[in-house]
C-alpha cells in the first residue's frame, strides 16, 4: 500500500499558500497512485514539544535500559517517527518565516532526528536509515527568493532530509509573493507538470 504523510507548519489555516499547494498535490498523488492512504500531521494544530534535558538523557540511553518515564519522555518522538517509517512519500508544507523554517516545523525535525533510530555514525561517516522514500517541500515566501542566499528554510530541509536518508527531494514554490502575482500560479503549474510527468 503506498502511503503518504503530508505534514502542514503554517500557522495560517485560511488563506495558507502552503495549504492549498499541499492540498492540490496531494491529490494530484493519491490520482496518480501513490498515496491510497494519506496521514496528516498538523504542526500549527499541535506542535512538537521543544527538546530537553530528560528527553535528550532518554535519547542517549540504550532501549534496554530505559525507565518507563523515560520512555514517556520519547513516545510523542516515537509517534513521529513511526509516521516517517510508514510513508513512501512525504509532504511537507514549508512557509518560510524570517527567511527560515518555522519554529514547529524545526521542533518537528528535533524529534524525528534521533541516532540509532533514524541515522546512525558508521565508521565512514552518518548514514540515514530512512531510505526509499520521496519528499516534496511545498515552499511559500512573502519577499525570499527561494534558493538564494539567504533562504535558510530549503537549503536546511534538504540537508536534514538527506541526513535521515531521504535524499529524493522536490521542491515546489510560491516565492516573493509580495513581488510576484503570478507566483501561486506557477506553482500550481508545476503541479500539473508532475502529474504529466508521473
Amino acid at each position: 500500500m503506498s502511503h503518504i504523510l503530508r505534514i502542514d507548519a503554517s500557522a495560517r489555516h485560511s488563506g495558507s499558500t502552503t495549504r492549498q499547494l499541499a492540498d492540490q498535490l496531494v491529490t494530484r498523488l493519491v490520482e496518480q497512485g501513490y498515496g491510497s492512504k494519506v496521514t496528516r500531521r498538523d504542526l500549527a494544530l499541535t506542535p512538537p514539544a521543544l527538546l530537553t534535558e530528560s528527553w535528550v538523557g532518554a535519547n542517549f540511553t540504550d532501549d534496554a535500559d530505559r525507565s518507563d518515564d523515560q520512555r514517556a519522555v520519547l513516545a510523542h518522538s516515537d509517534e513521529l517517527i513511526a509516521e516517517l517509517e510508514a510513508a513512501d512519500t512525504i509532504v511537507i508544507g514549508v512557509p518560510v518565516y524570517n527567511f527560515a523554517i518555522p519554529a514547529a516545523l524545526k521542533a518537528w525535525i528535533d524529534q524525528i532526528a534521533r541516532a540509532r533510530r533514524t541515522f546512525r555514525y558508521t565508521e565512514t561517516g552518518p548514514e540515514g536509515l530512512l531510505t526509499g522514500k520521496k519528499a516534496y517541500l511545498v515552499v511559500a515566501s512573502g519577499g525570499v527568493p527561494v534558493g538564494s542566499d539567504y533562504d535558510f528554510a530549503t537549503g536546511y530541509l534538504r540537508h536534514v532530509l538527506g541526513f535521515v536518508g531521504i535524499t529524493d527531494v522536490t521542491i515546489i514554490e510560491a516565492g516573493q509573493q509580495m513581488m510576484d502575482s503570478e507566483a501561486v500560479n506557477r506553482a500550481t503549474a508545476a503541479i500539473d507538470q508532475l502529474k504529466q510527468a508521473a
